[in-house]
């Protein structure tokens, strides 16, 4: 109850524990009679309506405070809703959790789409010889690849003591425990679900496109934006999809590499489970991420999706 209360009035638990004590040794009648008067005598505090307000609160069987906690609001002693006057901290970790996102999809992209032309137009043993490269990550434990770029990126590890000794940087570089570190080492883990529909979905095309064309005396360029790039637009959208929906609930990576300035929302909500146990809170951040998802998800099917790219 202590700790229930407490949540809705800071400071609270010390009150209900100090009386719970003080009132131990009180038989039901008086606790009957002068209850009241015991409360009060045990700590002032009692006195304060703001603290019953918050029994009031924690006693609700139903109640949207955890989705206004989420969204950074709450209601005042009038009952209207305002905005939240203790730490405001929710809405932007869930928008530092999309831009994260974002980022690490935009740079899997950017790495895998070349890589997948490579290895679908490359002769079949030494494509089949890539793509052993390419899946061998899903060989090795995710921690371990974690850890790996801890070793990486940490003061003394192997970039920061490279760069030192070919004398490009005097002094180490703060690259652990950052928004950067998390990214990369997402980028790493994650490289290979774009990498993968990209790479079956080049494979199907057909070479005599892109030469028909530049036969047709579109410049290989143009050939390559009207014609093969259209063609990967469901691998494209497959592996952006995979990628930032995989990244925007990513846990153990950002826990370990990201430090308190790379932490996404999936880590507030581990917190919440697994130490402050705040299930309720938990489960409403978890629930509005899956709106989140959803809504960017329609949003991108209905603007960006396969289904809405036209051959040129």
């Amino acid at each position: 109850m202590a700790e229930e209360v407490n949540r809705h009035r800071p400071g609270s638990s010390s009150v209900v524990k100090s009386t719970a004590r003080k009132l131990r040794r009180k038989n039901d009648a008086e606790l009957t009679q002068n209850g009241a008067a015991l409360l009060i005598a045990a700590n002032q505090k009692w006195t304060d309506i703001s603290l019953w307000r918050a029994i009031r609160k924690a006693g609700r069987i139903y109640t949207e405070s955890y989705y206004l906690t989420a969204m950074d609001l709450e209601r005042n002693f009038e009952g209207n809703i305002q905005t939240r006057q203790a730490a405001q901290i929710y809405i932007k970790l869930y928008l530092k959790t999309l831009k994260m996102a974002l980022i690490i999809t935009l740079m899997c992209l950017l790495l895998g789409y070349p890589l997948s032309y490579y290895l679908a137009t490359a002769p079949s043993k030494k494509a089949n010889l890539l793509m052993i490269f390419v899946l061998l990550p899903f060989w090795t434990s995710l921690l371990v690849r974690t850890t790996a770029w801890i070793a990486l990126l940490q003061t003394n590890g192997v970039i920061n003591t490279f760069l030192i000794s070919i004398k490009i940087i005097s002094q180490p570089l703060e690259m652990l425990y950052t928004e950067f570190s998390t990214i990369i080492a997402m980028t790493h883990i994650l490289l290979p679900f774009m990498i993968l529909p990209l790479y079956s979905v080049m494979k199907g095309i057909d070479p005599s496109y892109m030469r028909a064309a530049i036969s047709m005396g579109a410049s290989p360029p143009r050939a390559f934006l009207n014609v093969y790039l259209p063609n990967t637009m469901p691998g494209l959208s497959a592996g952006a999809l995979l990628v930032f929906i995989i990244s925007v609930g990513y846990y153990i990576t950002p826990a370990l590499v990201g430090g308190t300035d790379g932490q996404m929302i999936s880590n507030i909500i581990a917190f919440h489970m697994q130490q402050s146990n705040n299930w309720g809170l938990a489960a409403t951040l978890g629930t509005l991420l899956l709106v989140l998802i959803l809504t960017l998800y329609w949003v991108y099917d209905r603007f960006v999706g396969a289904s809405n790219i036209k051959l040129g």
